[in-house]
């Protein structure tokens, strides 16, 4: 699945900055760094999950894949075709490969249109359904495939519940045949155990159609159970990369560690120390110099004030962008001690 001919979506340096505000041609105009030099693959069939706190421009990432947003800088490749710069019309075949399931499934489903119109619309913009009886099939098979009756064509989204809607939301993404879904929030509306189906419901639909899937979430025990990879982000940065089973057993940031300490523990009984974050996210308006972490960082120490740390490999697969994971003695001790006290399971 890491083979270099499996990628499907690869992503290099990729930055999305906002101008706000500012006087007479924007002499005093401040640049919000939302997504600051992000760079990752996801392979054919893989999911890789984005995971970090609000604010920290997971959605962004989300929204200049879809060119929602145009990207400020970098590369984004699908397929082995660079998408970032196409003109609308080039961009508009391509769009069938990237489909995205939103974070509120009412309001991005238009309240005027049968679920049937709702299906119905990427299947004919794509010039997916050879003919009458073709689409009515394929709109039974979506219906199908997320769990709904075929009889639930004929009704409006408001006459569905929270969790069903976010099947039709999954229906109409799969509906023009993706290579690729994001799913920005999918989960994070719905009560506990419906969001419990709907994950069930997307790790089926990625096995069984060999689909690649972008989660995006906040809650690290839900990413858990459903992906190969984790990429952590905070503030505009990815800071942690890996696959699921080392990222979650041996997390090498302190800020991994920090968010897998206030996960709770699945054995009842079982030690780990919450890792209490001091201060607040610093504003993307103006990020720290070297580490946006150290300020926040219970290990921080001279180099990670002025030092960008890189993504270095610490294991394989497995790359972590701290100072701390470089220098030897104390601070690799510092790492490992704090990662024990977790007691991540």
């Amino acid at each position: 699945m890491s083979g270099h001919d499996q990628t499907l979506l690869e992503v290099n340096d990729l930055k999305k900055h906002f101008a706000l505000g500012g006087g007479l041609f924007g002499r005093d105009a401040k640049v919000l760094k939302a997504v600051d030099g992000l760079s990752f693959t996801v392979a054919r069939g893989e999911t890789l999950s984005l995971v970090g706190e609000s604010g920290c421009g997971k959605s962004t990432v989300a929204k200049a894949l879809m060119r929602l947003y145009r990207p400020t800088a970098g590369q984004v490749v699908l397929g082995g075709k660079r998408i970032d710069e196409l003109s609308d019309g080039a961009l508009r075949p391509m769009r069938r490969r990237i489909q995205m399931v939103f974070q509120d499934p009412f309001s991005s489903l238009n309240p005027r249109m049968r679920v049937r119109a709702i299906l119905a619309e990427p299947i004919r913009n794509f010039g997916l359904a050879k003919g009458r009886a073709d689409m009515e099939a394929r709109l039974g098979a979506l219906m199908e495939r997320v769990g709904l009756p075929r009889d639930a064509l004929g009704r409006f989204p408001h006459e569905f519940s929270g969790g069903q809607r976010q099947r039709i939301g999954i229906a109409r993404a799969l509906a023009a045949e993706p290579d690729l879904i994001i799913c920005d929030e999918a989960v994070s509306a719905l009560d506990v155990s419906v969001k419990a189906q709907i994950v069930n419901l997307l790790c089926d639909l990625q096995r069984d159609l060999h689909l690649a899937m972008l989660f995006i979430s906040h809650d690290l025990a839900i990413v858990e159970h459903m992906t190969h990879r984790v990429a952590v982000m905070y503030l505009g940065k990815i800071v942690e990369i890996g696959p699921r089973r080392e990222l979650f057993t041996a997390p090498k940031h302190p800020y991994t560690q920090a968010l897998l300490s206030a996960v709770p523990v699945p054995e009842p009984g079982a030690a780990r120390t919450r890792i209490v974050l001091k201060g607040d996210v610093p504003s993307p308006i103006a990020p720290p110099p070297g580490c946006r972490f150290h300020t926040r960082c219970p290990h921080a120490f001279d180099r990670c004030r002025t030092e960008v740390p890189k993504l270095l490999s610490v294991g394989r697969g497995h790359e972590a962008a701290c100072h701390l994971n470089e220098a030897s003695g104390e601070g690799t001790a510092h790492l490992s001690a704090s990662t024990a006290l977790m007691g991540v399971q």
